[in-house]
């Protein structure tokens, strides 16, 4: 970041003598060639998350959510009604295009439209959305929502950092790791350090363009294995 002198030479941040305070994020539907996101909804999709989510071998996947292992669908619907029309998170469901059923979640949530800043979090993809094409269009499609849409300056990702497959899909998707906030947290009776990462709008055109260029039909084999790495494909 640049910085500037003060009339008491006293370095500080760049001027933003025309900045407003942005909207607060609004329940959308948002579509995309391979998948679309809703608004999270336990009629609508309470049973078809259960069932996506018990396609897993065992809980791991749950293990640094603040949520445990749900003992049925009763016990999950129940769950995503408590989450549902929340103004802080805001929970969006997975819809996969083909099957038209949801496959995951993902929430808007630290939301603060003075600053520009948001995150993403609870992310719980299940074994239907995990390392597809669906799973990096969702983020791509908040991403986009919070940038091009609302002006938020800032989209923040945090997670444990004894998760490293969260942290190495932090950095995959164009996320700068910040720096771990130590004992940041109590949580299912442990202690938690947290990592911080982020992706600031100066970075966005070039993570935007990444995203586009992966998704993009010529970027996958007949298998529907990719061509090029989302990494390398960012300018």
């Amino acid at each position: 970041m640049s910085h500037y002198i003060n009339a008491y030479g006293q370095p500080v941040g760049a001027p933003l003598p025309d900045w407003q305070p942005r909207a607060w994020p609004s329940y959308e539907t948002f579509a995309g060639e391979y998948c679309r996101l809703e608004p999270l909804n336990a009629q609508r999709h309470g049973g078809e998350l259960y069932a996506a989510y018990a396609q897993a071998g065992d809980g791991r996947d749950w293990t640094y959510m603040f949520a445990e292992p749900f003992a049925d669908e009763a016990a999950y619907v129940a769950y995503v009604r408590k989450l549902e029309n929340g103004r802080d998170p805001m929970h969006f469901a997975v819809i996969d295009c083909q099957s038209n059923r949801a496959v995951g979640t993902l929430a808007l949530m630290r939301i603060d439209a003075s600053h520009g800043s948001v995150e993403v979090g609870h992310v719980a993809f299940s074994p239907l959305l995990k390392q597809t094409r669906m799973a990096t269009e969702a983020h791509y499609l908040l991403m986009r929502y919070a940038f091009d849409q609302l002006g938020y300056r800032r989209y923040e990702w945090k997670c444990d950092s004894c998760n490293q497959p969260s942290r190495n899909a932090a950095r995959r998707l164009g996320f700068q790791f910040e720096g771990t906030f130590r004992q940041a947290i109590v949580y299912k009776g442990r202690s938690r350090d947290t990592c911080w990462f982020s992706i600031i709008d100066s970075e966005w055109p070039q993570v935007k363009q990444g995203f586009e260029r992966w998704l993009a039909a010529e970027n996958f084999n007949a298998d529907g294995s990719q061509r090029e790495r989302l990494g390398a494909l960012r300018p």
